[in-house]
């Protein structure tokens, strides 16, 4: 299951340093000046697990693959990118490709660093950004308007329904209220329409160094008050920091994360964000071979993440042997979880839940 993440953010607030810490390398060019990025950089991330290293060192598997997330470090936005501001026409159509957005807010005060308004105040700079990409979604709901009358009737008029009633959420900045009109019959419809306002969104408060130790600053405060305002998820960090970080090596790193107190890297924490912002959950499979992380949906039923693996997986699924992460790490594998009674057989039904090891049983 492909899932693209897109860094976005006003000019200057640290998207290219944070892109370059998650990929534990200098990629994308960090410069100080607006639009130093014009092409997105993007590389694929590891989402990093400790639960799938724990397996396979019970295992002895010859292997560990974690699953991946794209991450896509899209150029800065200005106050007037729907209008094609700043080159924005073109970034917001980068946008659009994303599954999930990654919120970059500067919370951090640097004399040597240009901020493209003259000073950091978080909730006007996310106000941009958010007011920009309703503007750009006003504007696509205009232009579906203007050639609905390409659709037959019936259609035509339930499509132009939803297209208003989408307009006048989005006039009053009432996102939930667009979303709360998606259903099974108009999911497609939605889809298709592709309004940026919509994506799954995780706010990112880049503080500075100093302020690692104090859990954040002022500035980082009002980021996380919004995002809890909007049942959203806020990750507190250092993206000058993580960068440091990251180039350094095991050791090393954790060393450093001690010192300031974190348990986990940028890494473990923007995954486990985007993870629970777009509703995803991990099963694992182990083996001598090879252990391994898939990512699903949650509520993904046993044959669905079977084809995860491999499509005859879930063409000729016939069961699969289940057993808890706990279960398998308490009694040290799959042979003696079996003898005290562990490893369940479930059907077709059966919905997979985060952290459960499995074994498939197929026939095509």
């Amino acid at each position: 299951m492909g899932v693209a993440c897109g860094i976005v953010g006003l000019p200057n607030v640290g998207k290219s340093t944070l892109f370059n810490s998650v990929l534990g390398k200098e990629e994308a060019e960090a410069a100080n000046y607006p639009f130093c990025t014009i092409e997105p950089n993007k590389g694929m991330v590891i989402a990093f697990d400790k639960r799938l290293e724990i397996l396979a060192d019970i295992e002895g598997s010859r292997n560990i693959i974690y699953s991946t997330v794209e991450l896509v470090d899209i150029a800065g936005l200005v106050k007037g990118a729907s209008k094609g501001e700043g080159l924005g026409n073109q970034f917001l159509g980068h946008i659009r490709e994303v599954d999930a957005i990654a919120h970059v807010v500067r919370c951090f005060t640097d004399s040597e660093t240009h901020h493209v308004d003259g000073s950091v105040d978080p909730q006007r700079d996310i106000l941009v950004i958010q007011n920009e990409l309703i503007l750009s979604d006003l504007m696509s709901i205009e232009k579906r308007l203007l050639h609905s009358d390409k659709k037959n009737k019936a259609e035509r008029e339930s499509q132009i329904t939803l297209l208003k009633l989408c307009q006048e959420h989005l006039l009053t900045n009432n996102i939930k209220g667009v979303m709360n009109l998606v259903n099974e019959e108009n999911e497609k419809f939605f889809k298709e329409l592709g309004l940026l306002s919509m994506k799954k969104q995780i706010y990112i408060a880049n503080i500075g160094e100093e302020d690692v130790n104090k859990g954040g600053n002022e500035y980082s405060r009002i980021v996380e008050e919004i995002a809890i305002s909007e049942h959203k998820r806020a990750v507190v960090l250092s993206a000058k920091l993580e960068a440091t970080l990251a180039l350094m090596n095991k050791e090393e790193r954790q060393f450093f994360l001690e010192n300031y107190g974190l348990e986990e890297g940028v890494v473990g924490r923007l995954g486990k964000a985007l993870y629970d912002e777009l509703d995803f959950i991990t099963f694992f499979t182990v083996g001598p071979q090879e252990a391994r992380a898939w990512k699903i949906k949650t509520g993904t039923t046993a044959p669905k993440a079977a084809g995860e693996i491999h499509s005859d997986f879930e063409r000729g699924f016939i069961k699969a042997n289940v057993c808890s992460y706990e279960d398998y790490c308490k009694y040290g594998g799959e042979q003696k979880a079996r003898e005290q009674g562990k490893i369940r057989v479930e059907g077709k039904e059966y919905v997979v839940h985060d952290g459960d090891v499995m074994h498939f049983k197929f026939n095509v």
